[in-house]
């Protein structure tokens, strides 16, 4: 007998700011990717608890350059929409620093697998987190947040309205507040999104800040730009009054969605701290159950008014889609969804072809404690406990040149687990980066072979490196390594934990390359 209940996080690893939409049966949902490519994943669902995901709305290196953002800037809070048969992403473009250079632009597609066009800037339209609201009468209103100039308290922000043009996707008319933070002595209100219902619109909004504060609160109004009411409830979700170390914290930024059975969900983001307080999976993608009150509030519809690890599943015929792929033989011509770089490289750096069976990485001489492109390929750390492991082929054929195994939080903090040659003679080296600073942890002389097997195995609380030159014998390399130099309280980032296959020539031409046969990720 299946269970009536589901696990949170729906979506589980970095997959931050989540938004949805549904058209028909279907559902579409979108989060952000900051400086990975390609961006802004997009998945698919009809049960809005299995998920599959079905393209990207970035994917071509000219639809946005970002390649010099730092790992926490680039592509912030998607929100997607669909109106006559178009799907709309909207999204904030954040660079040269998470408070200077901020633009907002559209894509659209009319199949959300993609493609999807290049970017319509909307110009004037300043702040973050933006969204959009197709009303009955066919106007188009562009809604998002901005600094209050009176800046009246440390995180004075507000919400202002402008309506677009359907056809240039650019401000027509007035621009109207509708929610100055100073009303409620708000903080850091951000992530508007408008819904229209009974005769009412309804503003949902992100306030207190993206750490422990964190909170989704409404407010609404008879006319879409007149002067809104606030919820009396407030917020309506959030885990503030909660201890940090709650198995699920930090609750805010979210959007909601009606199914064709006339229930209401919310997808909001959460993390699951670790002991100590850090997290290194990021902030993950939650779904609550919502009810509206007889006085026309919302409220969450479960006996604690909480995001609840195991929740009952929503009113709709369960659809179970195959999962991510724990391996990944490199046997197709482009990647799978799940891999990504850091940045979109003006030149390719990796093949699945110039060797049928592999992924080549070239060793290039950008480096991963810098902010650039490197010959990097990751995926998202998903579980608290997990081992990944790869094979691989390389010479190295100077004291400059190394690959391996990376574990990535940013530029600035990492670990590197890579092959390189001393003098005459091949080594294995384990090496920290922590506020930009290269240290070497450990290192291990190597024995000439054609192939090399690495493994990292993590917790909570460590990281295990073990390497070996056949699949089933393993050797230790160092133990008990740190895990929580990879945290997003540690960098105070925005970011989780990426793992993948690195190689790199450290700042001195290469004509080299390393072959991965296969890369396995397992999480429990």
């Amino acid at each position: 007998m299946l269970e009536n209940t589901f696990q949170n996080p729906i979506l589980p690893g970095f997959y931050p700011d989540p938004s949805i939409c549904r058209v028909g049966d279907d559902y579409y949902m979108v989060t952000s990717s900051f400086v990975y490519y390609p961006g802004l994943p997009i998945f698919h669902s009809r049960d809005l608890v299995h998920w599959e995901q079905i393209g990207h709305g970035i994917h071509r290196p000219e639809q946005l350059d970002y390649k010099n953002c730092e790992t926490s800037e680039g592509l912030w809070a998607p929100s997607i929409r669909y109106h006559n048969g178009l799907f709309y992403i909207i999204n904030t473009f954040v660079s040269a620093g998470r408070e200077a250079d901020r633009d907002n632009y559209i894509i659209t597609a009319s199949d959300p697998a993609g493609p999807w066009s290049d970017p319509v800037f909307v110009k004037g339209a300043d702040g973050i987190d933006s969204s959009l609201f197709f009303d009955d009468d066919g106007s188009v209103w562009y809604v998002g947040n901005y600094i209050c100039p009176e800046n009246l308290y440390e995180g004075h922000h507000g919400i202002y309205l402008n309506q677009l043009d359907p056809k240039t996707l650019q401000f027509t008319g007035p621009r109207y507040i509708i929610w100055d933070g100073a009303k409620t002595q708000g903080k850091w209100i951000e992530a508007p999104h408008i819904y229209k219902k009974d005769g009412w619109y309804y503003l949902m909004v992100a306030e207190g800040g993206t750490f422990i504060n964190h909170s989704v609160q409404m407010a609404r109004c008879r006319a879409i730009s007149g002067d809104y009411e606030i919820c009396p409830r407030n917020p309506i979700v959030t885990h503030r009054h909660l201890p940090l170390l709650n198995p699920i914290s930090v609750t805010g930024h979210a959007d909601i969605i009606e199914t064709q059975n006339g229930e209401w969900w919310m997808v909001l983001l959460a993390v699951r701290p670790y002991e100590g307080g850090h997290y290194n999976l990021g902030r993950e993608t939650f779904l609550l159950p919502i009810m509206w009150a007889e006085d026309g509030w919302p409220m969450v519809d479960n006996p604690t008014g909480l995001v609840r690890e195991k929740e009952r599943l929503p009113k709709l015929p369960r659809t179970i889609y195959p999962l991510m792929p724990e391996s990944d033989n490199f046997e197709c011509t482009t990647l799978q969804m799940q891999w990504n770089t850091i940045h979109p490289s003006a030149q390719p750096f990796y093949s699945l072809t110039d060797r049928p069976g592999f992924l080549r990485l070239q060793t290039r001489p950008q480096v991963m404690e810098e902010i650039c492109s490197p010959s990097f390929v990751g995926r998202r750390q998903r579980h608290k406990v997990f081992l990944a492991k790869t094979a691989m082929e390389f010479s190295p054929s100077s004291q400059w040149e190394e690959a391996g195994i990376a574990l990535v939080q940013d530029d600035r903090f990492h670990y590197l687990m890579v092959l390189c040659q001393d003098q005459d003679s091949l080594c294995l080296r384990l090496y920290k980066t922590e506020n930009g600073c290269r240290t070497l942890l450990k290192e291990t002389a190597i024995r000439e072979s054609k192939r090399l097997y690495l493994s990292v195995q993590g917790n909570t609380v460590d990281y295990d490196f073990y390497y070996g030159y056949q699949e089933h014998e393993m050797l230790t390399l160092a133990r008990s390594v740190d895990a929580s130099l990879l945290s997003s309280v540690v960098n105070n980032g925005f970011t989780g934990t990426y793992i993948g296959m690195y190689t790199s020539s450290n700042h001195h031409s290469s004509t080299n390359h390393a072959d991965f046969d296969w890369f396995t990720y397992q999480g429990e």
